[in-house]
């Protein structure tokens, strides 16, 4: 959504002012446009109509309408991507926001370089995850009771070998980067392929295929 000849367009949504003050500050210093705050999901899903930003930074835990729901409808009605940020001790939330359809999940102690990197990743459209939030999240949903589990995900019959080699490194929370290395091939490649895996299982989010990965027994963090 947004596009390479300009800076990411940014709206910031905390219920805390001082905190969005200071992401304001942040992302400004390092020349990304902040078009607007929100204190709760509401009035996040009201300015992201009004202002359509590249990317919503979206704290989860709000008042009224928390950032779950307004995630939900951001992404229903494609006004942003949204990147989340989250802390260990709301994992209900996390889980809420990637079935939302969360393109980004970030910890709030993350440094200035890796959020900024982060935002402008998500606003080209790449999935950013911490590798701290995919393996907690592969970790609790493999704790998951099998009957609650889904069968096999219709989509995995339409992946060719190497689309499933993407998509099993997918679910280590590999990188483009990352994933090129592993395979031997090109960052544009592996991005190729990673777009074509999202597209055949019906993921908007990495996370969501990681997820379908982690089912499927094709990956997991005592993978090497």
């Amino acid at each position: 959504m947004s596009g390479q000849d300009r800076a990411p367009r940014v709206l910031v949504a905390d219920d805390h002012e001082a905190i969005r003050g200071g992401l304001r500050l942040l992302l400004q210093a390092a020349g990304i446009e902040v078009v607007g705050e929100a204190g709760d999901g509401a009035a996040a899903l009201r300015n992201a109509r009004a202002l359509r930003p590249d990317v919503v930074l979206m704290d989860v835990r709000m008042p009224g309408t928390d950032g779950v729901a307004a995630t939900r409808a951001i992404v229903e009605e494609r006004l942003s991507h949204v990147l989340v940020l989250t802390t260990f001790d709301l994992d209900e939330y996390v889980f809420g926001a990637l079935r939302a359809g969360a393109a980004g999940f970030l910890l709030k102690s993350a440094d200035a370089a890796t959020l900024t990197d982060a935002v402008r990743r998500v606003a080209s459209g790449e999935g950013v995850v911490a590798p701290e939030v995919t393996r907690r999240v592969l970790e609790a949903f493999a704790r998951t009771p099998e009957p609650q589990r889904p069968p096999e995900h219709p989509g995995l019959a339409e992946l060719t070998d190497r689309e499933r080699e993407v998509l099993a490194a997918l679910g280590d929370g590999l990188s483009n980067a990352e994933l090129a290395a592993r395979l031997g091939i090109s960052a544009a490649t592996a991005k190729t392929h990673v777009s074509r895996v999202l597209a055949k299982l019906g993921c908007s989010t990495r996370l969501q295929a990681s997820i379908v990965a982690r089912e499927a027994g094709l990956a997991g963090a005592e993978r090497t």
